[in-house]
C-alpha cells in the first residue's frame, strides 16, 4: 500500500532514505492558518504508532485548541535565557541532541535566538539537528522566505525582519502547504482565535486585509507547487536527460539594485533547482582606492545575502565588463545571463551600444540566454 503525501506515514517513508535526518515543513500565508495545529497532530499520530516523537520547541500563541494538543506528547525542558533582565526561553539544543528522538518538532523556522545563543538562527539549530540523524518537523509563514523579501513587502507594505534562506526550505524532504479561504482566517481572527482582543483591530487594518491575505495564498501555493515539481523532477524523471540550468546573476555597485537582482536571482534558481553565480566586475574606475567606502559595504552586504540565498559569488576585475562576464559563462557552463535594467542616457547608449552587442553575439554563438531584469522600487 502507497502511503498518501504529506500523511505521517508518508514521512516515515522517508525517515529510512538516508543517515540524515530527514526534514518536514508546515508552510503557511500568515499565523492563525493553523501550521502548529497540524503539526501536533501528526506528533500524536506518529505516537500512537509507537515512534519516538518529543516536542522540542512549540509556540501555542495561547491558543486554547493548540495548546490542547501539547497534552500527552513528551516535551523536552526549554532552555533558560536571563536577558536583558528578563527570563526567557530558548530550544534546548544541546538536550536534544543528547536525548537523540527519532523526531523532535521545532516550530518557528525564522525565529532569531535569544543574544548568547551558539547559533544566531533557530533554522541553523535545525542544520545541527538533522546533521545528527534526527528527523525534524518545523514550521513557517510564506513572508519569513527572503528571496520573497521585496514582494511581500510590496503586498503588505511591511518589512519582514526574520527571514529564512531559501536553501534551508530547498533542503526540505516534504513541504506541506497549510491553507485557509481568506474570510474563513478573518473570521478566525475576530473570533479572538489568533491575536488578544486588543490586537485585533490593528491586524485587521494592516496585514490581515482580504487583499493581502489572497496574494499571501497564492505564493505560498507557488511555493509549494515549485518543491514538488523538484521532487518529481529528482525522483521520477531522474533517468531522462535534460539541459541543467545554470544561472549567472551581473550586479553593481548599486545597493537596492544589486540586492533586487539577487532575490530575483534566487526565485529563478529555485524555481529550475539551478545552480547560480553572482558576478560583480570591478573596472579601474571602481577599484578599492576609488570606490566609496559606503558602497564596498553594500557591496560586501549583498555578497552576504547571495551566499544565504545557496549563490556561488564571483568578483572579477577587469576593465572590460563584457570580457569578464564571458569569461565567467565559459568557466562555470552558464545557460542564462541576467542582468539589470540599464539607466543610460544618450551619450552612454552610443558608447556602450558596442559592448552590449559584443555580448549578445557571444551569448547567441554560445547558446546562452540572455533575461534583463525589472529593478523594483
Amino acid at each position: 500500500m502507497i502511503a498518501e503525501p504529506h500523511s505521517a506515514a508518508y514521512f516515515l517513508d522517508l525517515i529510512q532514505k538516508s543517515r540524515r535526518g530527514k526534514f518536514k515543513i508546515y508552510i503557511g500565508m500568515s499565523a492563525g492558518v493553523g501550521k502548529t495545529f497540524r503539526m501536533l497532530q501528526e506528533a500524536h499520530a506518529l505516537l500512537r504508532n509507537s515512534i519516538d516523537v518529543q516536542v522540542g520547541y512549540v509556540e501555542t500563541h495561547n491558543r486554547m485548541e493548540t495548546a490542547a494538543l501539547l497534552n500527552g506528547l513528551p516535551v523536552i525542558p526549554r532552555r533558560t535565557i536571563f536577558y536583558k533582565g528578563k527570563e526567557l526561553e530558548e530550544l534546548n539544543l544541546q538536550a536534544v541532541l543528547n536525548l537523540r528522538p527519532e523526531i523532535v518538532l521545532v516550530d518557528e523556522l525564522a525565529h532569531t535566538n535569544i543574544e548568547g545563543s551558539k547559533n544566531e538562527k533557530r533554522w541553523q539549530d535545525i542544520m545541527e539537528i538533522l546533521d545528527s540523524g534526527i528527523n525534524v518537523i518545523s514550521a513557517l509563514n510564506i513572508q519569513h522566505i527572503e528571496s520573497l523579501n521585496e514582494e511581500i513587502k510590496k503586498i503588505t507594505h511591511i518589512e519582514v525582519q526574520e527571514r529564512v534562506p531559501d536553501k534551508v526550505i530547498a533542503m526540505a524532504d516534504d513541504v506541506v502547504n497549510i491553507d485557509l479561504p481568506a474570510d474563513e482566517l478573518i473570521t478566525r481572527l475576530k473570533e479572538g482565535k489568533i491575536y488578544p482582543q486588543d490586537k485585533i483591530q490593528t491586524a485587521l487594518q494592516n496585514f490581515f486585509q482580504s487583499d493581502h491575505i489572497l496574494q499571501l495564498r497564492e505564493l505560498a501555493l507557488k511555493e509549494v507547487a515549485v518543491h514538488v515539481t523538484h521532487k518529481v523532477d529528482k525522483e521520477v524523471l531522474r533517468q531522462n536527460q535534460f539541459r541543467q540550468e545554470r544561472f549567472l546573476i551581473c550586479i553593481s555597485s548599486n545597493e537596492k539594485i544589486a540586492r533586487n537582482l539577487i532575490r530575483k536571482g534566487a526565485r529563478f534558481a529555485s524555481y529550475y533547482s539551478a545552480d547560480w553565480f553572482v558576478l560583480y566586475v570591478e573596472t579601474p574606475k571602481e577599484s578599492q582606492d576609488k570606490i566609496a567606502l559606503d558602497k564596498q559595504r553594500h557591496l560586501i552586504n549583498n555578497y552576504k545575502l547571495a551566499t544565504e540565498l545557496g549563490a556561488n559569488v564571483v568578483r572579477e576585475k577587469s576593465a572590460s565588463v563584457a570580457d569578464a562576464i564571458l569569461k565567467q559563462v565559459d568557466l562555470n557552463k552558464i545557460t542564462t545571463v541576467c542582468m539589470g535594467k540599464p539607466h543610460l542616457n544618450i551619450l552612454k547608449i552610443i558608447l556602450a551600444t558596442s559592448i552590449f552587442n559584443k555580448i549578445l553575439r557571444q551569448l547567441s554563438k554560445m547558446h546562452v540566454d540572455l533575461v534583463i531584469l525589472s529593478e523594483d522600487k
